[in-house]
């Protein structure tokens, strides 16, 4: 079974920057199979899509308001997904969450893993978030 698990979120002013982090493990883990994708959710609102990578490589999906401001990065010897934030504004202020899923799983191989990244759909494993929020 997979474990997904951020961290990094925290209280910032408008303007200011984090750098989130999202680690897989588990059994037989192999990271360069995996569809990652982060995910938000403001209190109220439904959940959004921000961001989707295939960690061997393809598409990247970025919500077009965070274009800019927000960058995937990743760190395979530690199997982690970085979001670096950027010029935060107060509505990005959500609950961030890290989902993911191997190329098992239909629709997470390959270039159709930012496809799935922007619908949210066919991930079988959540974190539990991490918080952000943006002051004005």
């Amino acid at each position: 079974q997979v474990q997904v698990v951020e961290s990094g979120g925290d209280s910032v002013q408008w303007g200011g920057s984090l750098k989130l982090s999202c680690r897989v493990s588990g059994a037989g883990v192999t990271f360069s199979k995996f569809c990652m994708a982060w995910f938000r959710q403001a209190p109220g609102k439904e959940r959004e899509a921000v961001a989707g990578l295939y960690m061997g490589g393809g598409d990247v999906f970025l919500l077009d308001s965070v274009k800019g401001r927000f960058t995937l990065s990743q760190e395979n010897a530690e199997n982690k997904l970085y979001l670096q934030m950027k010029n935060l504004k107060p509505e990005d202020t959500a609950m961030y969450y890290c989902a993911a899923g191997d190329s098992s799983s239909p629709g997470l191989f390959g270039r159709s893993c930012a496809v799935a990244a922007r619908s949210g759909k066919g991930f079988p494993a959540w974190g539990q978030g991490t918080q952000v929020t943006v002051s004005a």
